[in-house]
C-alpha cells in the first residue's frame, strides 16, 4: 500500500522520466535481441511469448527505478540502489535474448550447450531480473521517506560517547 501512496505523490516530471526510461530500456534491449525485427541484428531461434512480457515488465520497473533518482522538493538525499537495478537490466538482456546468438553464452557453452542448458534457464533469469528491479524500486522508495542522519552530527555524537 505504501508504494501506491508514494506513487500518487510523484510530480509529473518523475512520471515523464519513468516513461522515457521505460521506452528507452525497451528499445535498447528489444533491438539487439531482435525482438523488434531489424536489419542489423538477427535471431536464429524465435522469441518466446514470455520474452515480450518479461521485457515489458522489466522496462517499466527500470523506468520507475530511474525516476526515483529525480529529486522532489521534499525528498531528502537518498542512498543509491543502482547496483540492483543495473543487475536487473543486464539479466533481462540475457533472459530475452536468443540463446545461441549471445557470444558469451556460445563461448562458455557452445551451440548445443546454449540450447540444452542456457535456453531452459531463461525464464528463471526473467523472473530474477524482475525481482532485482522490483527490489531496487521498493528500496529506493522506502529510503526516500526515511530520515537521513547527517554524517558530521553522527560522527560528533559517536566521538563524545
Amino acid at each position: 500500500m505504501f508504494l501506491l501512496n508514494e506513487l500518487r505523490g510523484w510530480p509529473a516530471r518523475r512520471w515523464w522520466v519513468a516513461a522515457g526510461t521505460a521506452a528507452a530500456t525497451f528499445l535498447v534491449i528489444a533491438i539487439p535481441t531482435d525482438l523488434i525485427p531489424n536489419p542489423i541484428f538477427g535471431r536464429e531461434i524465435p522469441p518466446t511469448a514470455w520474452s515480450w512480457w518479461a521485457l515489458l515488465i522489466s522496462s517499466v520497473l527500470a523506468g520507475l527505478v530511474t525516476a526515483t533518482y529525480v529529486a522532489t522538493p521534499e525528498a531528502a538525499r537518498t542512498e543509491r540502489e543502482g547496483r540492483w537495478g543495473m543487475a536487473g537490466g543486464i539479466v533481462t538482456f540475457f533472459a530475452v535474448g536468443c540463446p545461441v546468438c549471445n557470444k558469451l553464452v556460445l563461448l562458455a557453452l557452445g551451440y548445443t550447450g546454449a540450447i540444452q542448458f542456457f535456453e531452459p534457464i531463461q525464464p528463471y533469469l526473467a523472473v530474477g531480473a524482475i525481482a532485482l528491479l522490483g527490489y531496487a524500486f521498493v528500496q529506493r522508495v522506502r529510503r526516500e521517506r526515511s530520515c537521513a542522519v547527517p554524517a558530521r552530527k553522527a560522527m560528533a555524537s559517536t566521538l563524545r560517547d
